[in-house]
């Protein structure tokens, strides 16, 4: 599992998985006496969340993230979904790899990176119960109803910054100043959209919504007060602090910023106290600050009451050096200002990210709330433009799907040349037939058409909308995929192999409400050996399994099988031949190909003619011989392994009288009157051959 999830395993101690010791541990964090706060829990999920903190204590050090209560879920209220059905269905990767391509890619129309992480969650965990479903459905329909609302809510959206990770940082404290301005900037989008979202009459899950934007005034006015608008990176670098915060911050700015010109006020004061206008304020590296007059007016300055505040520190030869206790402090203040004004700020740094970590629910339940509403906006959006409609999820067995259509194919085919998809039904009915077998030539659409069933009940139970005219979907428990072919030669498999462990995986864990989707089993051995587990199964599936399934081949004996067993039922995807080449219809319909037009999907490849001409002859043979009157040895003379190779040259037969006399004419010596005459005498020789 590891491995198909590209994991990276960290091996833990068994004592991090005591259940005792995990119990104080987890007790300690949360300070609670008891985990029967959050619930009750087995002594194996006690000991795992043991194990959990305690790689977090020991990878995280003395900084750990910033943890919710912990909460039990069922395995029963999620879709489940293994990891060779995820690659399958390219629901967050592609085949080829990267992101394009894939189902999220081409069905998140969110503007929050929180309402992204929100729907590649959901399409991993598909619901299993109607109500909730029906409660994300019922808020993707508010804003498809609501034009204005829709565009308002996105506008309103694209200002939220992304508060979950915000705050995460802030936890870990390897957040800074920018982390508190996104959680102001977040909580005052989330009261505007509350205000806006609170005008109109939504359902419950917004209502919820609306009850987590609000409530946050108090701590986004402090954030408003505190913060400058455009704040540095990091704290260390200061000036985030707003102007008008803190009064001893702002004196320390000015004497920082300003230290000449509050120098310039104190100079004309002192000037207008000592009558001397020729007084002045300097500084050097020996005295620092000093104040300087002209050595006609010593005697004045040291004697009193000027001799009371200036003190005489000085005598030059044309001028008297005095100094202050008001200057000197001044010249301190000035000095260390910059370093005072930091420290004032880390501390209401570290003031602001203690009041914020105390509102982390809160904040927390505003950043879900959010990312909430930016999902069911973004699935209206796109159900609005891709004309998506609202499937029916009920606890039936059925699968009622009409006009079903792929929705990345579909997307591919617009962006490409703008080629309409070709819709089809899908009926898998508990009662009549659950299971089809699919049948129909190479590149006609079978693959797509197993993917787009599967991606529309997984659509359909995440909450959203799907690409149908209709749909009813019976509650999936399970969605199993085996579609296409590759080997894992890391771990020594085969593509045969991938392909039967797969199927095993299904076949021994599918219950009765699992949505199975099987293409080409079989095909990676002999023949009759695919055939052989094909058909079998087939009946397993049927008969043990009770699910429903699509299940494509080319084996055309199983629809035989269809056709006399209860439960299956054949289709076929529709091809039209024309001329000798075929059209693909991409319609499925019922019943049975009739033939697989490998030949012609070889041709449509660019196979050679030659190849093409000899592969027809050849089935051709075999098709008449399908019948078992003729041997396989007889066959093999019909068609020798090299019949289609060239034939050698027959060998030259003796040569003629006239090549023999050409042979011997030496042209270079002839004259003409001599030339002329040997062609008569050639002349004479065929005449007398004929």
């Amino acid at each position: 599992l590891t491995d198909d999830m590209d994991l990276a395993v960290t091996p833990a101690p068994r004592a991090s998985f005591d259940s005792e010791g995990a119990t104080r541990r987890l007790c300690d964090f949360f300070s609670v006496a008891s985990l029967e706060a959050f619930g009750g829990f087995t002594r194996a999920e006690v000991g795992a969340l043991g194990a959990i903190l305690s790689y977090l204590e020991i990878t995280q050090i003395s900084q750990l993230p910033l943890l919710t209560a912990p909460i039990r879920e069922s395995g029963d209220e999620t879709v489940r979904i293994d990891a060779a059905t995820r690659r399958n269905l390219e629901l967050t990767q592609s085949m080829s790899g990267g992101r394009e391509g894939s189902l999220v890619a081409t069905i998140d129309h969110t503007v929050t990176a929180a309402g992204a992480r929100l729907l590649e969650r959901r399409l991993g965990a598909p619901l299993c119960a109607t109500g909730p479903i029906a409660e994300r459905q019922d808020a993707v329909a508010d804003f498809l109803a609501n034009s204005l609302l829709l565009e308002d809510t996105r506008t309103a959206l694209r200002a939220a910054p992304d508060m979950e990770r915000a705050l995460s940082r802030l936890a870990l404290d390897r957040g800074g100043p920018r982390d508190l301005t996104a959680l102001r900037d977040g909580l005052r989008a989330a009261g505007d959209l509350a205000q806006n979202l609170g005008k109109s009459d939504l359902s419950a899950l917004m209502q919820s919504a609306i009850k987590s934007l609000t409530g946050h005034d108090d701590l986004s006015g402090l954030l408003d007060r505190a913060l400058n608008a455009s704040p540095p990176l990091l704290a260390r670098d200061g000036g985030f602090i707003a102007e008008g915060y803190d009064s001893e911050l702002d004196e320390a700015r000015k004497l920082r910023d300003q230290g000449r010109g509050v120098i310039a006020g104190l100079q004309s004061q002192y000037a207008e106290l000592a009558e001397i206008t020729a007084l002045k304020i300097k500084h050097n590296n020996v005295l620092g600050y000093f104040i300087e007059t002209p050595a006609t007016h010593a005697n004045r300055m040291m004697a009193a009451p000027l001799s009371e505040t200036f003190i005489h520190r000085q005598t030059t030869a044309n001028a008297v050096r005095f100094t202050t206790v008001e200057l000197s402090d001044l010249e301190s203040r000035i000095l260390n200002a910059g370093a005072h004004a930091l420290d004032i700020e880390m501390r209401h740094f570290r003031d602001l990210r203690a009041q914020v970590l105390d509102a982390a629910p809160a904040i927390n339940a505003a950043a879900r709330a959010l990312a909430e509403v930016d999902l069911s906006a973004a699935l209206a959006d796109l159900a609005r433009a891709r004309d998506w409609t609202r499937p029916t999820v009920d606890t039936s067995r059925d699968l009622e799907i009409q006009g079903g259509r792929h929705p990345v194919v579909e997307h591919a085919m617009q962006r490409k040349d703008g080629t309409p998809f070709v819709a089809n039904d899908c009926a898998l009915m508990q009662d009549t037939a659950p299971i089809w077998v699919l049948t129909g030539p190479n590149m006609a659409g079978k693959s797509t058409f197993l993917r787009q069933n599967a991606l529309i009940a997984l659509l359909a139970q995440m909450g959203s909308f799907v690409p149908a005219k209709s749909a009813r979907i019976g509650m999936v428990s399970q969605i199993f995929s085996r579609v296409g072919a590759s080997d894992d030669l890391a771990r020594g498999r085969s593509t045969f192999m991938v392909e039967m462990v797969e199927t095993a995986a299904i076949l021994n864990q599918a219950d009765d409400r699992a949505l199975v989707i099987l293409d080409e089993i079989g095909r990676g051995t002999a023949t009759f050996d695919g055939l052989s587990i094909a058909w079998a199964t087939l009946e397993h599936l049927q008969a043990k399994n009770k699910c429903r399934a699509l299940f494509a081949t080319h084996y055309r004996e199983l629809t035989t099988l269809a056709e006399a067993t209860e439960g299956l039922a054949n289709a076929t995807v529709a091809v039209r031949e024309h001329e000798g080449d075929i059209v693909f219809l991409h319609a499925v319909r019922p019943g049975s190909a009739d033939r697989s037009y490998g030949v012609q999907v070889g041709k449509l490849a660019g196979l050679p003619g030659s190849v093409v001409a000899r592969a027809e002859v050849i089935l051709e043979k075999l098709e008449d011989s399908s019948d078992g009157t003729t041997s396989t040895a007889s066959l093999l003379d019909d068609l020798p392994l090299f019949e289609a190779v060239q034939a050698p040259a027959p060998k030259p037969a003796k040569p003629s009288a006239v090549e023999e006399k050409l042979q011997d004419l030496l042209l270079d010596e002839m004259s003409p009157r001599d030339a002329l005459n040997a062609l008569y005498d050639l002349k004479t020789l065929l005449a007398s051959k004929a």
